[in-house]
């Protein structure tokens, strides 16, 4: 069942980025606390079914996807770490990675779905490379983006993987909206400096 979007973090809208009750709630699914856990689920469910659907574009995936995200925000609650980041944005991060397995899942299954039709077994070398390049660039862009201060980290991957306008990533993140803008673009500076990008 489809989370409701009328849920949201206590705390997220009032002064500072996060929510201490989320980070308490976590440290208490940590220990195996499963009403802290129900909390959890309550706070963060319609977020991340918002987030998953921006980038998987499918209703009844997005749905999965999100039970997978919270099994996984219960299974490794114990790995949360304040110093890196808001709980929020933890979890954001799982679920936009588990979005993004899924689509890339999909696109997997329908590339060898068609490869089957074509009788094709063979993958071309620029095919190859370009795969190989593809993952290169992944790792070397993960390194730069753990470069980055925590908000500058979270505004770049709201507004770059998750597709959230200025505006929504400074309400989700609880900050004013010209500190978001000026986060950001410090933090593309360094992205840029750091992945070698001709400006």
């Amino acid at each position: 069942m489809r989370p409701e979007r009328e849920s949201r973090p206590d705390g997220d809208h009032h002064g500072g980025h996060r929510s201490p009750e989320l980070e308490e709630l976590l440290s208490s699914v940590a220990r195996g606390d499963r009403t802290a856990f129900e909390r959890v689920y309550a706070l963060v469910a319609a977020r991340v079914y918002g987030l998953v659907l921006r980038v998987v574009r499918d209703r009844a995936h997005s749905e999965e996807v999100t039970q997978e995200v919270l099994v996984e925000v219960w299974r490794s609650a114990a790995r949360y770490d304040p110093e890196r980041g808001s709980a929020l944005a933890w979890v954001m991060t799982i679920a936009h990675r588990r979005a993004i397995d899924r689509v890339r899942s999909a696109q997997a299954s329908t590339d060898r779905e068609n490869r089957a039709a074509r009788l094709d077994v063979r993958r071309p070398f620029d095919e190859v490379a370009e795969s190989v390049q593809g993952r290169l660039e992944s790792e070397r862009l993960r390194r730069c983006l753990e470069g980055l201060t925590s908000l500058q980290r979270e505004s770049v991957t709201f507004a770059y993987y998750g597709g959230y306008s200025y505006r929504e990533v400074a309400e989700l993140l609880t900050v004013p909206l010209p500190t978001v803008k000026t986060r950001m673009r410090d933090g593309l500076i360094r992205l840029r400096d750091c992945l070698g990008v001709e400006r």
